[in-house]
């Protein structure tokens, strides 16, 4: 089902999937760079299943609306990289707060939103504990957080990272410098996944590793029962 969220340019659609209570927790589904697509949609529906109102905002919308685009060709990693480079992230962001005051507000929302991202969406997760007024969120192998740990400083709700290896948008020096900055810092949880490639936890991706998938999965579902029940 797709719902309308209003931003400051314009009506922006979200990819809604809500629990079969109809009532829980609300997670914003920050996506990769290939748009809402299916596996951001099985992403959202399987949240719904384990009681929250998953949301899956279109962030492209700007660029060209309903991207939905996969990992299989190589026209379409072409058409994914140049998506990347003309999304604007702090526009980006204010979609994602839009989305999150939105969620809060909706038939069954129990007020509290978290939020949960991959690939570029795993930075703009990062960002909304420093710039959203989110309860909780989760990055599974953000690309470019060593541009964006200079706002550590501003990270005021508990933050979970999921860091792989052996990523080749994240590489050591990147990781590097992402523990160095969040070591230490009580709200942040950081977990390495040393053997494992971006994208690890893309169900049908070529890296994807089911047994670090499901660690890293179970993790995140004890930290948002944690921080958002």
């Amino acid at each position: 089902m797709t719902i309308k969220i209003d931003t400051a340019d314009g009506p922006m659609n979200a990819y809604i999937a809500t629990p079969k209570s109809g009532s829980g927790p609300a997670l914003v589904v920050i996506q990769e760079i290939f748009g809402v697509n299916k596996v951001m949609r099985d992403l959202a529906d399987s949240f719904a299943a384990q009681g929250y109102i998953a949301v899956c905002p279109d962030l492209f919308w700007r660029i060209e609306p309903g991207i939905d685009i996969t990992d299989k060709t190589e026209a379409e990693w072409k058409r994914a990289f140049e998506l990347f480079q003309a999304f604007n992230v702090d526009k980006g962001v204010d979609d994602i707060a839009r989305t999150i005051a939105a969620a809060r507000k909706l038939p069954g929302a129990s007020g509290k939103v978290g939020t949960v991202g991959y690939c570029l969406g795993g930075k703009l997760a990062f960002l909304t504990v420093t710039r959203t007024d989110a309860d909780a969120a989760v990055g599974y192998y953000g690309v470019g957080l060593d541009g964006m740990v200079g706002e550590a400083s501003k990270i005021h709700k508990p933050l979970m990272l999921h860091i792989a290896g052996k990523d080749e948008y994240g590489p050591p020096p990147v990781q590097k410098a992402v523990h160095a900055a969040l070591d230490g810092n009580p709200l942040v949880t950081l977990h390495d996944y040393p053997n494992d490639d971006h994208a690890f936890a893309r169900v049908g991706g070529q890296h994807y590793d089911k047994a670090s998938a499901d660690l890293a999965n179970g993790r995140t579902a004890a930290f948002f029962k944690q921080h958002l029940a």
